[in-house]
This record gives structure tokens, sequence and C-alpha cells, in this order.
């Protein structure tokens, strides 16, 4: 599963890049970071609250014409939800604070429409490769959050998403975005406890960066 959705993102990249090159466009690779608030949409889960943590990575803008390019992105995501309080409905079932830690690779792959000179709106497909996975009780009588190890996770090690979002590219090449990202699937796994719990990522994000 990851190698196809990684075949096809280096063949759609590789297509738009040949495309742009036989137009005599340039592309540009640059870096960007900034912050995430993640959750997920669910009502198993009791009360969730968002997990503040990072982004960071690398893109690429290859024009296709004057107003219209594609973005390719690699990025490090942390993700997740917290349970800040006890409810019934607590699927865990403790009445410690939960930070559930969900880190993915994620590559989108957008389609950017400049509105006016600097100002685009974005959007496209989303896929994500889970590197991390960990719970961190708080407070913990034994002082150590619970890392969760590939036999043992109930996550789905790929989640696909749609990326929607918005940039200002200053003529420095700086830039500044904003961005919600929707999973597409469950992230749990088919065949276990949590199989029938409807859980699907989603991700506010802002930051900035900068075109070489």
């Amino acid at each position: 599963m990851k190698k196809l959705f990684l075949s096809a993102v280096v063949l759609f990249t590789t297509t738009a890049i040949a495309n742009a090159q036989s137009d005599s466009t340039t592309p540009q690779l640059g870096i960007k970071g900034g912050l995430n608030s993640s959750s997920i949409t669910s009502d198993d889960f009791g009360d969730t609250k968002s997990r503040t943590s990072f982004n960071i990575g690398l893109l690429a803008e290859i024009p296709l014409s004057e107003r219209i390019s594609i973005q390719p992105e690699l990025l490090y995501s942390g993700q997740g939800f917290d349970i800040e309080e006890r409810d019934q409905d607590n699927i865990f079932d403790t009445d410690e604070n939960i930070e559930y830690q969900l880190d993915y690779i994620q590559v989108p792959v957008l389609l950017k429409l400049y509105l006016v000179k600097g100002l685009s709106v974005e959007a496209g497909p989303q896929f994500g490769f889970k590197i991390h996975e960990e719970i961190d009780y708080q407070p913990n009588a034994d002082g150590g959050d619970v890392e969760i190890s590939e036999d043992d996770s109930y996550v789905k090690d790929v989640d696909t998403g749609v990326a929607l979002g918005a940039s200002y590219k200053f003529d420095s090449g700086f830039f500044i975005n904003g961005r919600y990202t929707i999973g597409l699937t469950d992230i749990y796994k088919d065949d276990t406890i949590f199989q029938n719990v409807d859980a699907k990522n989603k991700v506010w994000q802002v930051g900035l960066g900068f075109m070489f």
C-alpha cells in the first residue's frame, strides 16, 4: 500500500515537472514549517480536545501556467488528540489526562491557483504514512509515556485525506499559509477492537516558508 501511494505521487510529480519544463517554466524548491492543531472526527472517544504540535518539511512549486501550479510537499506532521477530563463515554476508561500522539510523514499534492499576484488558494489529495504512535498519560504514577509498537498498534499505517488552504508569497520568496486537512478514511484497523469506531484525522495548520 505504501509503495502504491508513493509510486503514484512520484509519477504524478514527474509528469507535472516534464510538462512544466516543456512549457519553459521554472519549478521552485522551498522549505516550510508551522503549528498544527489536530484532533479526530469521532463521538466515540468522549471529550476530545486538540493536540498542539508542529509541521516541517520541503515543497516544490511547478508552474503549469501564469496562474496555475502543482505543489507537491513532503512534511513531518505531529498529529493526534487530547482527552482532558473523565467522561462516561471515554473509550480509554481512565481518570488521567491523555495525549494520543500520531505522527506522520504527509505527502500532499496540491493544485494551486493564483487569484492575484502573491495570493493563492490550494487544494488536493494528501497521503499520510504513520511513523510514531504514543500515549502520554498525565499525571502518570510510573512516570513515562507509553510508546506503541507496530505489532501492538490499532492504527493504520496509511492515511488518506484532502487538504484545502491559502497562502501569500512575497517578492522576497517568503510566504505565509494556512491549511485545513480532513481525513477520508478511518484511522483504525478493521480487525481490532476499534473496528466499529468512526475516527478520521483533522488538522488546522498555520506557518511560513521560503521559496529559493
